[in-house]
């Protein structure tokens, strides 16, 4: 046992006095001056853009370490004249065993606080797909200066160990799209291990602002494989995200208004290369709410909608992004679809495969839009939507299967068809003696109401649009266009007594009604009919 310890304390000072030995020998074997311009030239042909540092110094403890002080990178001239990353300190760990035998072997790459600025022209591209691109033939001697032991520091030895980012943060613009946004990476730390055939391993976490969404990069992989540039390599990685407010990112891309309220939490998985990547994976948004200010509201103007959760089957391959499907519920109802999201000039949304279930269609209708001429049922609805969000209503293009129903209509007017339809059933009730409900004074029931549609740039067509109820059957055929308005309806009223037949123009909010009067009307005067049908119009406007 005392032989042991004898031997242990041997060990252990003569590995102390290794250390100490190679602590002296770090001013005597690294030539400041030579290791400053080896670093320099090594990471500059590396990243194929002018390096610069304004200080070199020699650290002792508690490794030892040479400090570069406030280190650029610079930025790409296509992309502006600034900087592509900037810090006030890097620090490049020595490797200490070298050190015994009198060589320099640069260790790990430590940038401390770095501020790394990534730029995406209109086009797509970024500033960062020409790193490691030499546009100038470089001088092979420049990479042997070093003196002492340069000659241990090869033209990798830049990236002699890892390449360690430590509360770095990264800036974001786009400039794609007609637009700028800029977004926020704070706190991101991350570490690059190079392996062989120069092919690196990295893991990282980050928060992206605005709003507060944590990041976290595992397993992930780079490869060159022969590629010419950074952009070129093959990426692999697992992200995990997670925040509990997305409103203010989301605002980012699509405006102030609508507000959406939430969180998000998802696992995904990064493959192609690092300018063409392509990401998969699930992502649930929870406790989604839009928030809207709705002038023709009566206070609050500012209204809400709860969507709950949404579950995605992600996509995302610049410039799209896709949920195969996108699950969720909306006023007590469910939604099923496939997403694509297509971020270019501007964003468009395409839904196909739309099945809508059991929807309080009053929810949306009432209470978040305000609609007058609103109408309440469970609604059902298949079908194909497309739209871009930046002319909402003159883009709007799709079809479907639409059933509401039982319910009543609510508003003065109802749903762009049904308000003018029911206006034509109360004409007849006033002109027939009360075989239909009294719109001017209570809502007007009915069973259902069923259309087949098509929507061609914000105007909806039907040809099979029946509101049916106990007394009363209200069939339409025409159009309606949302943006404006404007009505171009054939309608038809049936009652126990009789048929009406007419046509609807003008606008859902001053529409104009044309009758042929039915039998049971043949000998009175149309003109009275119509003057009849123009003044109860008016309790409806």
């Amino acid at each position: 046992m005392r032989r042991l310890r004898t031997w242990l304390l041997i060990v252990v000072g003569v590995v102390v006095v290794l250390f100490v030995v190679a602590l002296i020998a770090v001013p005597r074997v690294v030539d400041t001056p030579r290791i400053q311009a080896l670093i320099a030239t090594t990471v500059s042909q590396s990243l194929g853009r002018p390096v610069k540092f304004s200080d070199v110094s020699i650290g002792i403890l508690p490794l030892p370490s040479v400090v570069l002080k406030d280190l650029e990178v610079a930025e790409d001239p296509a992309f502006g004249q600034g900087a592509f990353l900037r810090l006030n300190e890097a620090v490049i760990r020595l490797r200490l065993w070298p050190l015994l035998f009198l060589r320099v072997e640069l260790g790990d790459f430590i940038l401390k606080r770095p501020m790394i600025s990534l730029v995406q022209a209109p086009d797509g591209r970024w500033n960062f797909t020409t790193l490691g691109v030499h546009t100038e033939p470089r001088a092979s001697g420049r990479t042997r200066s070093g003196g002492g032991g340069g000659s241990g520091v090869g033209a990798a030895g830049a990236l002699g160990g890892r390449v360690k980012i430590e509360h770095g943060v990264v800036t974001y613009e786009t400039r794609a799209r007609g637009a700028t946004a800029h977004y926020r990476v704070e706190d991101l730390d991350l570490a690059v291990t190079g392996g062989p055939q120069g092919s690196l391993t990295f893991t990282g976490n980050a928060k992206v602002k605005p709003g507060d969404v944590t990041v976290k990069i595992s397993d992930g992989s780079l490869a060159m494989n022969g590629a010419r540039t950074l952009a070129d390599a093959s990426v692999r990685a697992k992200i995990s995200v997670e925040g509990k407010e997305i409103r203010e990112l989301l605002a980012l891309a699509m405006g102030p208004e609508p507000a959406i309220d939430g969180g998000v939490k998802g696992a995904l998985t990064v493959s192609g290369t690092v300018g063409h990547a392509k990401a998969t994976g699930d992502v649930e948004l929870t406790n989604l709410v839009v928030t809207q200010t709705r002038p023709a509201c009566p206070e609050p103007k500012k209204r809400s909608l709860a969507l709950g959760n949404v579950k995605v089957n992600a996509v995302w391959e610049a410039p799209r992004f896709m949920g195969r499907p996108v699950t969720g519920s909306v006023a007590g109802g469910s939604l099923t679809t496939n997403a694509t999201v297509t971020l270019e000039q501007d964003i468009r949304v395409d839904l196909t495969e739309l099945t809508i279930k059991g929807v309080a269609i009053e929810k949306v209708l009432v209470d978040f839009l305000c609609q007058g001429y609103a109408v309440t049922g469970p609604t059902d609805d298949t079908g194909t939507l497309g739209v871009r969000l930046a002319d909402l209503w003159h883009t709007l293009n799709g079809q479907g299967q639409l059933r509401i129903g039982p319910g009543r209509v609510v508003g003065s007017q109802a749903l762009a068809l049904l308000g003018n339809l029911a206006r034509v059933g109360g004409a007849v009730a006033a002109v027939l003696g009360g075989d239909l409900p009294n719109l001017g004074s209570s809502p007007v029931e009915y069973d259902s109401i069923t259309a087949s549609y098509t929507i061609t740039n914000g105007v909806v067509t039907t040809r099979d649009f029946v509101l049916s109820g106990r007394s009363l059957k209200i069939t339409a055929a025409g159009s309606y266009a949302l943006a404006s308005g404007v009505l171009n309806l054939d309608v038809g009223v049936a009652t126990g007594r009789a048929e009406l037949k007419g046509k609807v123009t003008g606008t859902a909010s001053a529409p104009s009604i044309r009758v042929a009067p039915p039998t049971a009307l043949r000998d009175v005067d149309p003109a009275k009919v119509e003057k009849g049908l123009e003044d109860l119009l008016k309790r409806f406007r």
